[in-house]
């Protein structure tokens, strides 16, 4: 990973770009990706895309999601304290005590969602319960309503947490919003690597970043529908299960460090995942392996039953502690989930069709 490519990465994962409100993030991705492909376009909604032209009208789609978890002002207190609702998969049980921004009119405010001292819970010790999200409480230094709109704030501006990325170890990162803004940045280089390599490829390549997956994929699906692709691979996190106290029998068994995973099942095409094992082991890149009985939970699930269906599969990145403020992915992993994604597009010929057959 050059300088530039780790600041393009840092950006991304500090600008903050709640579900809904993504844009932040989306322009620094735009204009990232616009020094190599032929176009960037986005959706009414927000979900953009770059495309590098290949040698047929045939699209391969590469696709992450850009919004990441949050919180939103829900109500302001007489006191000038904010009550919260999540945006996303937001866990109130790691709330507490964590510093915040919101995204008001004026500008970031900061504040702090409260958390009562240790002292004064003595008596409820050994009997608490990890609080519900209508309890966090937020102090951005107001004292009664005014104050709060004085600084520009209303019910309905997003937040996020103030905590950005940093290095852990030598192969470590860690990160609020890994999930998924890693996603963005492995489709924009794998975008790169194709069109460094100056050989048009056989499908016109077409990343999509979109937006509103953590509240369900809509923004897959609406793009989907408009690009209609012919071949998808989606890129997401996974859930590393090398951590204490996860069972390998309940949560399957994946290993931060030991590379991307391929999920196989329901929205994954065995065609499409026969093809990425065969590029894995062609060009030896370590691919771990998961199981999908009902769905995936990300976008895939939106994008392979578009229109008449879309042939897709699932590359996952390990990821651990997931929607936290410590999220943390191995930069090995990152690079061979780039490397298998380019490769996949490399491989594809003119008259490639993910189709099954009753022969």
């Amino acid at each position: 990973m050059t300088k530039a490519e780790k600041d393009f990465l840092f950006n991304l994962l500090e600008t903050p770009s709640p579900t809904g409100f993504e844009m932040p993030g989306q322009r620094v991705w735009a204009k990232y990706i616009g020094k190599f492909a032929d176009s960037v376009e986005c959706d009414a909604y927000g979900s953009t895309w770059a495309t590098l032209k290949g040698k047929s009208d045939k699209i391969v789609m590469l696709e992450a999601h850009a919004d990441e978890i949050g919180y939103m002002v829900k109500a302001i207190t007489k006191d000038g304290f904010i009550y919260l609702d999540r945006v996303g998969g937001s866990d109130a049980a790691t709330g507490q005590g964590r510093r915040l921004q919101i995204l008001g009119d004026k500008g970031v405010v900061k504040g702090i969602i409260g958390n009562t001292a240790i002292h004064l819970r003595r008596d409820s010790l050994g009997s608490e319960k990890a609080p519900q999200i209508h309890e966090l409480w937020v102090d951005v230094g107001a004292s009664n309503p005014e104050g709060v709109a004085k600084l520009g704030l209303r019910v309905g501006h997003p937040a996020v947490y103030v905590d950005g990325p940093m290095d852990l170890g030598k192969d470590r990162l860690v990160s609020r919003a890994v999930d998924n803004r890693i996603g963005g940045y492995i489709i924009a280089q794998a975008m790169k690597k194709i069109a460094a390599s100056k050989i048009k490829p056989a499908f016109t390549l077409v990343c999509l970043n979109a937006v509103q997956e953590e509240i369900g994929g809509y923004g897959a699906k609406m793009a989907t529908h408009r690009l209609n692709p012919d071949v998808c691979l989606c890129t997401d996190v996974t859930h590393a299960t090398d951590t204490p106290g996860l069972s390998d029998q309940k949560h399957g068994k994946v290993t931060l460090g030991g590379g991307p995973t391929v999920t196989h099942g329901t929205a994954s095409h065995p065609l499409v995942v026969e093809r990425l094992t065969d590029v894995a082991e062609k060009k030896k890149i370590p691919l771990q392996h998961e199981a999908s009985s009902r769905f995936t939970g990300t976008d895939t699930d939106s994008i392979y039953h578009s229109r008449d269906g879309v042939p897709s599969a699932l590359v996952s990145l390990p990821l651990r502690c997931m929607h936290s403020v410590v999220e943390m992915a191995h930069y090995g992993d990152i690079q061979q989930t780039i490397d298998l994604m380019a490769d996949f597009v490399s491989t594809l010929k003119p008259k490639d069709l993910f189709h099954q057959s009753l022969k």
